[in-house]
């Protein structure tokens, strides 16, 4: 059966360990009403529409 050598130290295991904490980028896609950047499945801050719909009123 095979058995390790040597002890794995915590800076290799952690090394190892490393990509399970790494953040991903928010997916971001242009609104269709204004051309600004938002993120998927919310109402745009900038003009307030949500799938070709007002659904915030935006004050001037």
């Amino acid at each position: 059966m095979a058995v390790p050598k040597r002890k794995t130290s915590r800076a290799r295991r952690d090394k190892r360990r490393s990509n399970l904490w790494k953040l991903s980028a928010p997916a971001l896609v242009k609104c269709s009403q204004c051309g600004e950047f938002r993120r998927t499945h919310r109402v745009c801050g900038n003009c307030g529409y949500y799938k070709g719909r007002l659904v915030v009123k935006k004050e001037a």
